[in-house]
């Protein structure tokens, strides 16, 4: 699977490959050593074909940003009851230094 690949990675590096006549693509498969049935499937540009043959297929993914606004949703706002500790854990501070 390896030959095959990298036939492919240089067809698509080599701009005369990747132009050339079916005749000197077949020349080049045959010199990659690539099996006959990949070697059509090339030629054909079949791509299904060669993925079918390879044992793989395509996967996508798609990523999307949240809406800021459930972003801010998501953020615990502090109850009244912490905000009277902490008032009072002042107000006894202030009070125990002076």
């Amino acid at each position: 699977m390896s030959n095959v690949i990298d036939f492919l990675e240089r067809m698509g590096q080599d701009a005369h490959l990747r132009h050339a006549s079916q005749d000197e693509v077949e020349r080049a498969l045959t010199g990659a050593q690539i099996d006959p049935e990949l070697q059509a499937a090339i030629l054909a540009k079949d791509q299904r074909r060669i993925e079918t043959l390879l044992g793989h297929c395509n996967v996508s993914c798609m990523l999307m940003p949240g809406k800021e606004d459930e972003d801010e949703d998501t953020e615990e706002s502090p109850s009244r009851d912490n905000e009277e500790v902490t008032s009072q854990s002042k107000s006894c501070t202030a009070a125990s230094v002076g």
